[in-house]
């Protein structure tokens, strides 16, 4: 499906969320490190939403507190303090976290404040102690320029990272404390109109850039992706927690089908007549119905004291539940998924799916008779009151689905498609921190004005000044391997020309996905693996290719398929005596084409310098 999206008004906000590489966390002194070992202390704790300064609730807090969750904390004697058990008030700010972004915001050009105020974000799913985190606005207004983009940065902020999820279940959610309060950088762009191929590309330049810094941190999970996607007629759909740049251009590609699917379906129920006064908690009780199923989830429902409801829905949803919104993910699903996020309920069934699941014909026309042959959906469930709740959030989904696309906050599943998450957050969400003062930034701008930065653009001038052509050089510094790039030219560049380390990591890798190679199998670790071996002269680069894909095909290491396929660099002698085998084979004479009939011969064992001198000397009589 080739879709048009500058005639849809596809917009796009990035929010790029950097760790930085600080000594301690941004309010109190404790060390920033991640840690797997046993936990010394366990403590146990109940969140509820707060009214703002103006007397009102964040809607995204109420959906949380309403899911009745308790949070288990867990921290290190050594390495979280009473700061991040909310026992003790936050420290003054890092010094060099506000340094570097003060030094972020002048890269992107951005107006910096002349005082900056610790914000409270009210947060109650958990991954903040308190209830909320706390952010500083640093700068707003700037203008980021990569080649021929021009990105509005809206706001900078710094703001410390949330406690770290171990275990979640039906009613209590473990968070480890070790990665609350290590600072991290927030930058939002403004509604960006590029397609979506261009906007990770742009992703990949924000995050860069301030790796470029020299301040922030590398490795999984210190950079992370927020998306906010619309299209015209549609809403603003807040996407959390892209986790690789890679994927962002398909979770926009699904986002926006949905929200296409969603309007048809808005349409189709006008062109119907359905009204929302029609939508009502009009259910009945259709336990009985299953009491001799052959169905094993209705029939466990039971056996545990549970109860089964049907909710009758207007004819003119009919059909419509089965209507793909996304790639394998139905509008039933879209409903499912809001059962989900308020209860602790698995799912729905609807009438446009049955029979199925072990129910029959028979069960259904019975069910139909209950609710006086309209659709209807089923929730099953042993807490009453979830039932009710179920019912309540299903109505005003189904009412919602009149209007187009609900504003909402979604979360990203590994095939790209999203599913809800939460309602967005409203403007009762911020409110000032009471336990710091401000923060008067005169000092520290003078500070950093001697600081001098590497920007994209020099970074691409200096890999073309290691002979990488200009081309290939702009093609690194968008790659989303931007970073591995660098930490490899540092590490093997002696060795390796930076043009081989780029072009494995943007030409191969492209190359043998067009082959329909599954290279998200290929880690960084297998590409880091295959430089290292070239760099050691055990391969030769025309190798890495075959390496690379049977490392993504048959599960194995680098090292491991040179064995296997005996891709072990040959030696200049071997060489030498391999050239002497193809002449006497072939007869041929001339230097280029013996080139070519040798290399087709030994590609991916011989070095082309190595046979290109061992020609030369045997053709001369050397």
């Amino acid at each position: 499906m080739k879709i048009d999206y500058r005639s849809l008004g596809l917009k796009v906000g990035l929010e790029i969320h950097v760790q930085l590489e600080s000594q301690r966390k941004l309010f109190c002194e404790c060390p920033p490190v991640i840690r797997n070992d046993e936990p010394h202390f366990r403590i146990v704790r109940r969140l509820r939403p707060t009214l703002s300064e103006l007397g009102e609730v964040d809607p995204a807090a109420l959906w949380e507190f309403r899911k009745r969750k308790t949070y288990i904390y867990e921290g290190y004697r050594d390495t979280t303090c009473l700061v991040e058990l909310d026992e003790e008030p936050p420290h003054d700010p890092d010094p060099f976290s506000l340094e570097t972004a003060l030094l972020i915001a002048k890269m992107f050009n951005a107006k910096i404040f002349d005082e900056l105020y610790v914000m409270r974000k009210i947060v109650i799913d958990g991954s903040n102690v308190s209830g909320f985190q706390r952010t500083m606005l640093i700068a707003h207004d700037g203008l980021a320029t990569f080649f021929n983009y021009k990105v509005p940065i809206w706001t900078i902020a710094l703001e410390e990272d949330a406690a770290r999820k171990i275990q979640e279940t039906e009613s209590y959610i473990v968070y480890r404390l070790d990665r609350l309060g290590i600072p991290l950088v927030e930058i939002s762009t403004g509604p960006l109109t590029y397609s979506p191929n261009e906007i990770a590309e742009i992703a990949a330049c924000i995050g860069y850039s301030i790796k470029l810094t020299g301040r922030a941190k590398r490795g999984a999970g210190t950079v992370r992706q927020d998306l906010n996607v619309s299209i015209e007629r549609g809403a603003k759909t807040e996407i959390k927690g892209v986790p690789d740049l890679s994927l962002i251009p398909k979770v926009i590609e699904y986002e926006v089908i949905r929200q296409l699917n969603l309007l048809k379906i808005a349409e189709e129920l006008r062109n119907r007549n359905v009204r929302e006064e029609e939508i009502t908690n009009d259910y009945v009780d259709i336990t009985d119905i299953f009491q001799n199923t052959r169905s094993k989830m209705m029939r466990k429902i039971i056996e545990e004291g549970g109860k089964i409801i049907a909710l009758k829905v207007p004819e003119g949803f009919r059909g419509l539940f089965k209507i793909e919104v996304q790639p394998g993910r139905r509008f039933g699903t879209e409903l499912a998924d809001y059962v989900r996020a308020w209860t602790s309920l698995k799912g729905i069934l609807h009438s446009d799916e049955l029979p199925g699941y072990g129910i029959t014909s028979d069960e259904v026309s019975r069910i139909y008779e209950r609710t006086g042959g309209r659709p209807f959906i089923i929730v099953a469930g042993t807490n009453e009151q979830e039932l009710v709740d179920a019912v309540d959030v299903l109505v005003k989904r189904l009412r919602q689905a009149l209007h187009g696309v609900p504003e909402e906050t979604r979360a990203v599943n590994p095939d790209g498609t999203t599913r809800f998450m939460r309602p967005r957050p409203g403007s009762a969400r911020m409110y000032p921190e009471t336990d710091l003062r401000p923060v008067n930034t005169r000092r520290l701008i003078i500070r950093i004005e001697e600081v001098k930065l590497e920007t994209i653009d020099k970074r691409v001038e200096r890999y073309v000044s290691m002979g990488v052509s200009r081309e290939l050089a702009v093609q690194a510094v968008k790659s989303p391997h931007a970073e591995l790039i660098d930490r490899l030219i540092e590490k093997y560049g002696d060795k390796v020309p930076p043009s081989v380390i780029i072009s494995t990591l943007i030409m191969t890798l492209k190359n043998l996905q067009k082959e329909g190679v599954d290279i998200s199998k290929i880690t960084e670790e297998d590409v880091e693996e295959c430089i290292r071996l070239l760099a050691e002269k055990i391969i030769v680069k025309e190798a890495i290719p075959e390496i690379l894909k049977q490392v993504a095909e048959k599960n194995m290491k680098p090292q491991d398929v040179v064995k296997t396929l005996g891709l072990r660099r040959l030696s200049y002698e071997e060489v030498l005596e391999e050239v002497k085998k193809i002449i006497e084979k072939t007869k041929i004479k001339d230097f280029n084409k013996l080139l070519g009939a040798c290399m087709r011969e030994l590609r991916g064992r011989a070095d082309v310098d190595d046979v290109r001198r061992a020609i030369e000397s045997v053709l001369s009589g050397r």
